[in-house]
């Protein structure tokens, strides 16, 4: 992937735009001969620090060209990159640095003074820090070492329902894998004057593989601009001082443009993902943006595997889109056969998108499929060659464009000296579809306060991350609990829903 995102653009056209950033005095340009250079430096620092095939590297960076080097000099030395969200807590970042048993973190100087503040002792004991920016982007070129298709490459963390999130591990085939995808989505990609953005953050599938690699791939400059927090206004000044033309807006984002009674006119495409638009939103898409906004769909485990061309093929109301050239997707029943009713929605090995395995887990990855399918967890059905999207068949909560395993947030709210147990579950939420809904059954000593709502509230956000936290907050007597202990997160959700109708204390 170093190869094909840097260094083959760098031999073949070293003045041509890789990066954009829209700062305030102006656009800065990163070309590919300087991407290459940064990416070389880094790759050498690498080395010397004992980083070699196979090692994992974290990267905790937002949206930056230094990021994009980061992951491009991990791939050239073999070793397997890390994308880490840098609004992590200590203990969501401590958890996969432990699981991944990464030896080293390349951050910026923000993320070093987080990183070796007390909070973060834990997390980083063992582990080497490099700072990117300290790097001078000079000296000898690199020798980018040769790598195979089934190779690790990126090992990407996704919520579970039970326990810590896992470890999706890909292989270098996998930016390969989601190029039609990306290029369907995006109106048949790359077109003359394309410059692709996304609001969304690196740190996630779809920043990394649905924008920036594919950018870099294609040779479509790349803005680089993560906002701390998403606005409408500068939104709209990032669009137009970077002469945006094709966008991935994630769905809370829309709503937020929806809201804020934006248009954008003049974008050549508008794409977007992780949860279902609905016809009102594409009809507010059409007037907005003046085009259909492509919906597609994917996981974290086999990505970019549905998608929408509104320059192909009308929508239909309601599906999420065609399955992607390359990608074998159906509906199966519970025999493991494609079925003409509801049924899991399911992709078959094979897609060059499909993940390894989740790392050093071979049970979660086993259940992960049946017979020569891979499950995603989503129910749906089949209508011609369009795939409609019924539901999540787990757990997961998708919150804000997060998708969000509950079993973490419990597991977190019980290391409070408040919490005798707890229970975690989504409940609808206009703005985020859902919203992170906590049952907490308080220990002795311990009153049901807004004080007491508060501090969980804040313990969550502290330790594990700002969009993880129980933004609903129940205390009860009781769990409703299985004979072998398990919590009952579907009657949890029942009840959140007969509140909501009812009101009143649950």
């Amino acid at each position: 992937m170093a190869t094909e995102v840097c260094d083959r653009w760098a031999e073949a056209d070293p003045e041509r735009v890789a990066l954009i950033e829209p700062l305030k005095m102006g656009n800065r340009l990163t070309r590919y001969g300087q991407l290459r250079a940064m990416a070389d430096a880094l790759a050498h620092s690498l080395v010397s620090m004992g980083i070699g095939r196979g090692d994992r590297v974290g990267i905790f960076r937002s949206q930056s060209p230094w990021t994009a080097a980061a992951h491009i000099a991990t791939w050239k030395v073999g070793a397997i990159s890390i994308p880490l969200f840098t609004l992590f807590g200590p203990e969501a970042l401590s958890m996969r640095l432990e699981d991944a048993e990464a030896a080293l973190i390349v951050t910026d100087p923000e993320g070093a003074d987080l990183l070796g503040s007390a909070d973060f002792a834990a997390a980083m004991a063992g582990r080497s820090l490099l700072v990117a920016e300290e790097i001078a982007p000079e000296g000898p070129a690199f020798e980018t070492r040769d790598t195979g298709a089934e190779e690790p490459a990126i090992l990407i963390y996704t919520s579970g329902t039970t326990g810590g999130p896992k470890g999706a591990l890909h292989a270098h085939r996998v930016l390969r894998g989601h190029l039609p995808g990306v290029e369907i989505s995006h109106d048949l990609m790359p077109l003359p004057g394309d410059v692709l953005w996304t609001p969304a953050d690196w740190a996630w599938i779809g920043g990394l593989f649905d924008v920036l690699m594919p950018g870099l791939w294609h040779g479509v400059p790349v803005v680089a601009a993560r906002m701390a927090k998403f606005s409408a206004d500068e939104c709209v000044r990032i669009v137009r001082q970077a002469s945006v033309q094709n966008i991935f807006f994630p769905p809370t984002a829309l709503r937020a443009l929806k809201a804020a009674g934006v248009e954008i006119p003049g974008l050549r495409s508008v794409a977007s993902g992780g949860e279902p638009l609905g016809a009102e939103m594409l009809d507010w898409g059409r007037r907005s943006f003046g085009l259909e906004i492509n919906e597609f769909y994917g996981q974290t485990e086999c990505n970019m595997i549905v998608s929408a061309c509104g320059a192909e093929f009308a929508p239909m109301p309601g599906a999420m889109g065609k399955p992607v050239p390359g990608h074998e997707v159906d509906v199966i029943g519970r025999d493991g056969a494609p079925c003409s009713g509801e049924g899991e929605i399911a992709v078959r090995r094979g897609s060059a998108s499909m993940m390894l395995e989740y790392w050093r887990n071979p049970e979660a990855t086993a259940a992960k499929y049946r017979d020569d399918w891979m499950l995603t967890g989503d129910r749906g059905f089949r209508e011609g060659a369009f795939l409609r999207f019924k539901g999540r068949d787990d757990d997961v909560i998708t919150s804000s464009g997060y998708r969000i395993g509950p079993g973490e947030v419990e597991d977190c709210l019980l290391t409070h000296p408040a919490v005798a147990s707890a229970g975690v579950v989504g409940t609808p939420d206009p703005a985020r579809t859902e919203a992170v809904t906590a049952f907490v059954l308080l220990r002795d000593g311990w009153g049901a306060s807004e004080e007491t709502r508060k501090a969980l509230q804040s313990h969550v956000k502290r330790r594990l991350a700002a969009h993880e936290y129980p933004r609903i907050v129940h205390f009860v007597d009781s769990l409703p609990m299985t004979i072998s202990g398990k919590i009952i997160r579907r009657e949890l959700r029942q009840i959140a829903e007969l509140h909501a109708e009812r009101g009143g204390p649950i």
